[in-house]
C-alpha cells in the first residue's frame, strides 16, 4: 500500500487531466441502449419465456475471450527494427577527426576503430528499446537493413547497448595499451544506436496478425431457438444473448441518434465534473494541488457512477440503486477532508447517477439521496469514535425510510403504493455503510491520510509506546506532555489541526528512549554522562534522537504524518550548546557544521512549524532563573525570532501574523504554568503559660 501512495505522489500529471479522464471513464460506462427488457446472468436460469431469433445475427466473442486470444497470439510476435549502416561510417569518421585533433596515438585510434567495427557489425540498440524488449519479454526481433526489405530474426542477447559496447571495448583492451588513456578519449560519445525500432512496420505487422483473429463465433439464423424458460444460461448462450441484445439495440436506433446521445452525455458529465474541479480550484486549493486528494475524490466519483451504470444497464432495476451506499463517499471525504467538499462530491455523484435512470424516477432518486448526504454530514460533525459510524448508519437507515415514505405519500397519495421490498434494500444499504469503518483504515494506508479517530487513539498515553517512553525517559515524557498542551492551544488559535499536532507532540521525542540519560530532563542532580566526551560525540548522540525516533516510529507503524513531526521538530538547526562550546574552544579552527546539524528536513506545514516553536520554547523555559512576564516574553520572542532568522520556518505555510499569535499563546500558557504560588502559613501551636499549674489554685 505504501508503494501505491508513493506512485500517486510521483506521477507528474496536471490535475485537469484527472478530471478529464474521469469524464471519459464515466461516459464510457453510461448506458445508451435501453431497448431490451431482459436481465440475465451466466450460470443462472432464464426467467422469461421462449426466446427465438427474430433475425439473423452473428455471435460475437466475449471481450475476455478475444483478449485471451490476442494475448496468446502476441506472445510470439517479434517487433521490427531497422539497421542504419550510415551510423557506423559517421561515427568512425567523427572519431578519427577528433582523435587526430587531440593528437591521440595511432595505436589507440586503430584499436578503437577496429572495436567500433565489431560492435557496430553486431548492432547497437538504444537502452530504452532494450529495456522495453526485456519488459515485454521479447527475446528476438526482426531486423531489416537499408539495402533490402528482407527481415532476419536476431536474438537480443547478440546486440549491444551503448553502455555494453563501451564496456566491451574497455574489457578487450590489449595489455600494451593503457586503459586510463583509452577512457580519456571518451569513446562513449561515438557509440550510438544503429539498430532502431521500426514503429510503422511493427504496428502494421501487429495489426495484420490481430486481424487474423475472428471476431465472431458462429451465427444464429432467424427463427432459431435461443433459450427457453428455466434453462441455464451457460457461457455459449450468454454470448448469444449479448450478441442479440447488441444487434437489437443497433436495429432500433440509428448511429446518428446514438452519436447525439453520446455527445449529450459527455456534455452533461463534463459540466458536473468540471464544476467540482472549479470548486476545488478556487475554494480548496490545497486539495486541488494534492495529487492524492484529487485521485482519492475522483476514484469515488468514478466508482459510484459506474456502479449505478452497472445496476441500470445490466440489472435493469432502479430500485436496486437504493442498495448502493451513496453515503460512503460522504463519510470518507468528510473524515479526511471537510464537510463542504464532501457535499460537493455527493452532489456530483448523485446528479451524474440520476442521468442514467428513467425520467419518472429521477426526482425521487435525487431528493432521497440529497437528504441522505445532508444527514450524513450532520451526524459526522466530528468523528472521534468508531461507534459514531454505527450511529450514522442507523440515522441514514431511518432517513431512507422516512424520506421514501414521505415521497410516495405526497406523490401517490396512498400508503398502499409503498414498496415494502425497498425497506429490505435500505437495510442492506445500512449493512454496507457499516463497512466504512474498514474503508477508513484502508484509505489511511493507501493514501496516507490520518483520521481524527486514529489521532485520538494514538494520543492515548496508555499506548505501549508512550508507556515505554514514560518508564525509560520520564523527564522526556513530561516534556512531551507540556509541549502537546502548548502546541495544541496554539494550533486552535490559528486554525491549524490541533488533534494532529497534539499527537505529533507526544511522539516527537521518542528517539530519546535509546539514550535517555544523555538528555538533561532525565538526569539526576550531579549526573552528567557527557563528561569525558568530546563536543562532537555529545552532539552526535543528541542529534541521533531524531533518526532513532524515526526508526522506532516506523517499527511501530506510526503514520507518516506523525513521523513528519519527529523529523522536523529540530529541522536543519544545530545542537547549539555543543556547537557554540566547540567554536569557543577552537576559535581559529574551521568547524564542520554538519557534525552539529540535525538531519531535518525543516518544517513544511503549519503544524510542524508550531511544534518546532513549542518544543524549543518549553525546553528553554526550564532554564530560566525567575519566571516573570518579562523573562518569559523575552525568551519566547528571542527563540522564535532566531528560528525565523535562521530560515528554519521558510518552507512552512505559516504567516508572520500566525507566528505572533502562537507566541502570545506560548507566553500565556508558560505564565500560567510557572505562576507564583501562595505561600501557606504554618499553624502555630498555642504557648503554655509558665504558671499554668497555679491557675487552679
Amino acid at each position: 500500500m505504501g508503494r501505491i501512495k508513493n506512485l500517486i505522489n510521483n506521477i507528474k500529471i496536471p490535475a485537469p487531466v484527472y478530471f478529464i479522464a474521469t469524464i471519459l471513464l464515466i461516459t464510457y460506462f453510461m448506458p445508451r441502449d435501453s431497448q431490451t427488457q431482459y436481465s440475465y446472468d451466466k450460470n443462472r436460469p432464464w426467467r422469461y419465456g421462449l426466446l427465438t431469433a427474430p433475425f439473423d445475427f452473428q455471435i460475437m466473442k466475449s471481450d475476455a475471450k478475444l483478449a485471451a486470444e490476442k494475448d496468446s497470439l502476441l506472445k510470439t510476435f517479434q517487433p521490427y527494427f531497422k539497421e542504419d549502416q550510415s551510423i557506423e561510417k559517421k561515427a568512425k569518421t567523427h572519431f578519427s577527426q577528433d582523435a587526430l585533433a587531440k593528437s591521440v596515438p595511432d595505436i589507440y585510434i586503430d584499436y578503437v576503430l577496429q572495436q567500433m567495427g565489431v560492435v557496430y557489425k553486431a548492432g547497437i540498440i538504444s537502452s530504452e528499446d532494450y529495456e522495453q524488449l526485456i519488459k515485454d519479454e521479447k527475446k528476438q526481433i526482426r531486423l531489416r537493413d537499408d539495402d533490402s526489405n528482407v527481415a532476419v530474426t536476431r536474438h537480443i542477447s547478440s546486440l549491444y547497448t551503448p553502455k555494453l559496447a563501451y564496456e566491451k571495448i574497455l574489457k578487450d583492451i590489449p595489455g600494451f595499451l593503457d586503459a586510463n588513456e583509452l577512457r580519456a578519449i571518451n569513446i562513449n560519445e561515438y557509440l550510438t544506436a544503429n539498430i532502431n525500432f521500426n514503429e510503422n512496420t511493427t504496428t502494421k505487422a501487429k495489426n495484420e496478425l490481430l486481424q487474423q483473429i475472428p471476431l465472431y463465433d458462429g451465427m444464429v439464423q432467424s427463427g432459431e431457438k435461443i433459450i427457453d424458460r428455466g434453462e441455464i444460461v451457460d457461457s455459449r448462450t450468454f454470448d448469444i444473448l449479448n450478441s442479440y441484445v447488441k444487434e437489437a439495440g443497433g436495429r432500433l436506433g440509428t448511429k446518428t441518434q446514438w452519436g447525439w446521445i453520446l455527445v449529450g452525455q459527455i456534455l452533461c458529465v463534463s459540466i458536473l465534473v468540471l464544476s467540482l474541479m472549479t470548486y476545488m480550484r478556487f475554494f480548496r486549493k490545497r486539495e486541488y494541488n494534492s495529487k492524492k486528494s484529487v485521485v482519492f475524490i475522483l476514484i469515488q466519483v468514478c466508482l459510484f457512477c459506474i456502479l449505478t451504470a452497472v445496476v441500470v444497464d445490466y440489472y435493469k432495476s432502479v430500485n436496486l440503486l437504493f442498495v448502493i451506499p451513496f453515503a460512503i463517499p460522504v463519510i470518507l471525504v468528510r473524515t479526511f477532508l471537510d464537510a463542504r467538499t464532501a457535499f460537493m462530491v455527493h452532489i456530483t455523484i448523485v446528479l451524474i447517477s440520476a442521468m442514467m435512470i428513467p425520467h419518472l424516477m429521477m426526482a425521487e432518486f435525487i431528493i432521497i439521496q440529497l437528504a441522505i448526504g445532508m444527514i450524513t454530514i450532520f451526524s459526522l460533525n466530528k468523528l472521534s469514535e468508531r461507534s459514531q459510524l454505527v450511529f450514522t448508519g442507523i440515522t441514514i437507515l431511518i432517513t431512507y425510510m422516512v424520506v421514501y415514505s414521505a415521497w410516495i405519500l405526497c406523490t401517490e397519495g396512498a400508503i398502499t403504493q409503498i414498496n415494502p421490498k425497498l425497506y429490505i434494500y435500505f437495510c442492506i444499504n445500512f449493512i454496507l455503510i457499516t463497512f466504512s469503518y474498514l474503508l477508513i483504515y484502508v484509505c489511511e494506508k493507501i493514501f496516507g491520510y490520518i483520521s481524527e479517530v486514529t489521532m485520538i487513539e494514538l494520543s492515548n498515553i496508555n499506548k505501549p509506546l508512550l508507556q515505554r517512553l514514560s518508564e525509560l525517559a520520564p523527564g522526556t515524557f513530561q516534556h512531551s506532555m507540556q509541549v502537546a498542551n502548548l502546541v495544541s492551544a496554539a494550533a486552535t488559535r490559528i486554525g491549524a489541526n490541533s488533534a494532529l499536532v497534539r499527537t505529533g507532540a507526544l511522539y516527537h521525542d521518542i528517539g530519546k528512549m535509546e539514550n535517555p540519560e544523555f538528555f538533561t530532563e532525565n538526569q539526576s542532580p550531579g549526573m552528567n554522562p557527557h563528561a569525558g566526551l568530546s563536543y562532537k560525540e555529545s552532539a552526535r548522540i543528541i542529534i541521533a534522537h531524531v533518526t532513532n525516533g524515526v526508526a522506532i516510529a516506523k517499527k511501530h507503524k506510526l503514520p507518516q504524518q506523525i513521523i513528519d513531526f519527529i523529523e522536523t521538530h529540530h529541522g536543519r538547526g544545530k545542537a547549539k550548546y555543543f556547537y557554540n562550546s566547540y567554536k569557543n574552544e577552537h576559535p581559529d579552527e574551521e568547524v564542520n557544521e554538519a557534525d552539529f546539524t540535525y538531519p531535518g528536513p525543516n518544517p513544511f506545514t503549519r503544524e510542524t512549524a508550531l511544534l518546532m516553536m513549542a518544543d524549543t520554547v518549553e525546553a528553554a523555559s526550564r532554564s530560566l532563573t525567575e519566571y516573570t512576564e518579562e523573562s518569559i516574553t523575552s525568551l519566547v520572542n528571542k527563540l522564535i525570532d532566531m528560528q525565523v532568522q535562521d530560515g528554519l520556518l521558510k518552507n512552512a505555510p505559516i504567516t508572520f501574523h500566525e507566528i505572533e499569535l502562537a507566541k502570545q499563546v506560548f507566553i500565556d500558557k508558560l505564565e500560567t504554568i510557572y505562576h507564583s504560588r501562595i505561600a501557606y502559613p504554618e499553624l502555630k501551636e498555642p504557648e503554655l503559660k509558665e504558671d499554668s499549674e497555679d491557675v487552679t489554685t
